[in-house]
């Protein structure tokens, strides 16, 4: 830019000369572009090195009166020197626009990756200013400004989330974001709105101001939710863009925050309807690996807990307590109709007489479209996420997903009962056993409390006792010597648990635990685990293994006896690797902190630097 401080510009290279070769470039634009008056207002305003740089210049030009200053001569001048910080930031509220945009670029190369810099900036003073720049009408000027606040707020010091915060930034930069038509200050803004997200006091914050906007202005439109206008009746695909990754990226963090956050997001109008749109796009067109996939399934995760609990009405929906009907109720069987691993139907389903027992379940009729947070537990949603745990070779998203299904499923109300059955009905079932075969420790994890929720269905119990068993074995370890996934202690947890539901009520489930050979792990891990909860869980499957009078003939018959099947006290609590606290049947909220790709691009032309981070987290 033309008239700019160019000390601030050419002080990002290393090099003494191609700071110098940079002004004298600058300097040829400038003077092509002013006129005198404008240029003695500018040398005014530089120290008296760059008084004497800027009359230096004036010599290249032919109307000129003199020969080149050699600029050797100008690089041995004692007066030559970097601006520092405090410089620097003063500059940001000189009177000159020029100087306050390339100040604020400055700023945003010094604090690229430095959390020094950027606690020194803090302290002087340099957020508020910056935070006023965002409202100036002047777009290099808040394009810069923002850029600056971008790299301040990135990192693991939430001071300087904190900072910004204090001085109203994250109301500055939503209405930034409303009055800007920049894709490039859009990208700006979420990118610093995700990295505030992160820091849990302003999640809420975040919400409060941002929320409609963010969704209003970047959810909905880049989810392909809207119209095709050349063809209504079609929706448009998502647009993976890097402002959709960042905003939903900001939306996953704020959906942790609990259980106000979590219904915001859900009574947010439109919020729901593009997720799940831009789900069904990612589906239909194969591309369920981006980030901004991810994102978007981490968030319905997060909506999906607890909303049994949490929704308008919800007492309606729930089941008495000991209806054991409906926490067992299943589709009704044709005889000799297969299942949906490909088999015929278990032992104990003789004669039909546990379907009629169990009755056939109807999903309610409806009257009109659904839409909103009702969209969250309906049975058709199952099959976006069943989808994905088909195709998507994500992690993240392969955990997410399992972890909706077990949040779906979790809970005595009629919702969950439906879900149960429509996993079944969608052959949803053998798809999450053969991911208990991952090596990834957290899918297991999240596939295993899926599976124990599911087997609350008690036709889904005999399948899952069926075809499950073998690779829940499989996972634990026996004794001190791990399996080669070696599975965090959570997650071991997680899988005894599922087989002690699984074997609950189920004699037939029970006698094929042990034809598998699973007691001798499960005896190990109950005397010499060094995990109280590895102890108590295990000691659970034993005892109801012992519970079953008609089993002890035959593991009396095998040399086990009645101490084999007692609770061991010998545990030690040690902290499992994830550090994250285990539950019983639903998916807790977790915070992802991995950080994205940092990206350096100096465009020399502008002689500017910009940098763009990415700070970003799950629930």
């Amino acid at each position: 830019n033309p008239g700019c401080g160019v000390h601030i510009v050419a002080s990002i290279f290393s090099n003494s000369q191609q700071k110098l070769n940079c002004m004298h470039s600058l300097f040829c634009v400038l003077r092509g572009g002013y006129d005198d008056a404008f240029m003695a207002q500018l040398e005014g305003n530089l120290n008296p090195f760059f008084q004497a740089m800027c009359r230096a210049q004036t010599l290249q030009f032919p109307h000129k009166r003199s020969s080149m200053v050699s600029l050797d001569s100008i690089r041995r001048d004692p007066r030559w020197r970097d601006p520092n910080l405090h410089e620097v930031i003063s500059m940001l509220s000189h009177p000159m626009d020029p100087v306050k945009s390339n100040a604020a670029a400055y700023l945003q190369h010094l604090c690229y990756e430095s959390d020094r810099i950027k606690q020194e900036v803090r302290q002087l003073n340099g957020v508020p200013i910056l935070v006023e720049l965002l409202d100036h009408p002047k777009p290099e000027v808040h394009r810069k400004a923002c850029g600056a606040l971008r790299n301040i707020s990135y990192g693991k010091d939430h001071n300087n989330k904190v900072a910004i915060k204090n001085c109203d930034g994250i109301q500055a930069l939503v209405r930034l974001m409303r009055k800007s038509s920049s894709i490039e200050v859009k990208e700006l803004v979420t990118g610093t709105l995700w990295n505030l997200s992160s820091h849990e006091p302003l999640k809420m914050m975040v919400i409060n101001n941002g929320l409609q906007t963010l969704t209003d202005e970047i959810i909905i439109p880049h989810s392909g939710g809207r119209r095709d206008s050349a063809n209504p009746s079609k929706l448009l695909s998502a647009e993976w863009t890097t402002v959709f990754k960042n905003t939903s990226g900001c939306l996953r963090n704020v959906s942790s925050d609990g259980a106000e956050a979590r219904q915001r997001l859900r009574e947010c109008e439109g919020l729901v309807d593009a997720l799940l749109h831009a789900l069904q796009s990612a589906v239909v067109n194969k591309d369920t690996d981006n980030k901004s996939v991810e994102n978007c399934v981490c968030i319905l995760r997060n909506l999906s807990y607890h909303v049994h609990k949490e929704i308008p009405g919800a007492e309606r929906f729930q089941e008495p307590h000991g209806n054991h009907l409906m926490r067992t109720v299943g589709h009704q069987k044709k005889k000799n109709e297969t299942d949906c691993f490909g088999g015929k139907r278990p032992k104990g389903w003789k004669n039909g007489l546990m379907d009629r027992k169990y009755g056939t379940l109807d999903l309610p009729k409806r009257t009109e479209q659904m839409k909103g947070l009702e969209l969250l537990y309906q049975p058709e949603v199952l099959r976006l996420y069943l989808s994905l745990l088909t195709c998507s070779h994500n992690h993240n998203t392969l955990e997410a997903a399992a972890g909706a299904l077990q949040n779906l499923a979790a809970g005595h109300w009629a919702w969950s009962s439906y879900i149960r059955a429509t996993v079944r009905k969608e052959k949803g079932l053998p798809i999450l056993v053969e991911l208990l075969r991952s090596d990834v420790d957290k899918v297991v994890r999240a596939v295993a409390i899926a599976l124990r929720n599911l087997a609350m269905d008690r036709r889904n119990k005999d399948l899952i006792g069926n075809y499950a068993l073998r690779d829940l074995v499989g996972n634990l370890p026996c004794g001190q010597q791990h399996p080669a996934k070696n599975l965090d202690g959570e997650t071991v947890v997680s899988i005894l648990n599922t087989i002690h539901e699984i074997i609950t009520d189920s004699p037939e489930n029970a006698r094929a635990l042990i034809q598998g050979h699973a007691l001798q792990k499960l005896v190990a891990i109950n005397k010499s685990s060094q995990a109280a909860k590895e102890n108590k869980a295990a000691s659970h499957v034993l005892q109801t293994i012992w519970s079953y009078k008609d089993l002890r003939t035959a593991l009396t018959k095998a040399g086990w006896n009645k101490s084999h099947f007692k609770p061991a006290t010998t545990g030690v609590t040690k902290k499992s690797k994830s550090g994250k606290q285990g539950s019983d049947d639903i998916t807790l909220p977790l915070m992802d902190k991995n950080q994205g790709q940092q990206i350096i691009t100096c465009i020399l032309s502008k002689m500017l630097l910009n940098h763009h981070l990415n700070e970003q987290s799950l629930l």
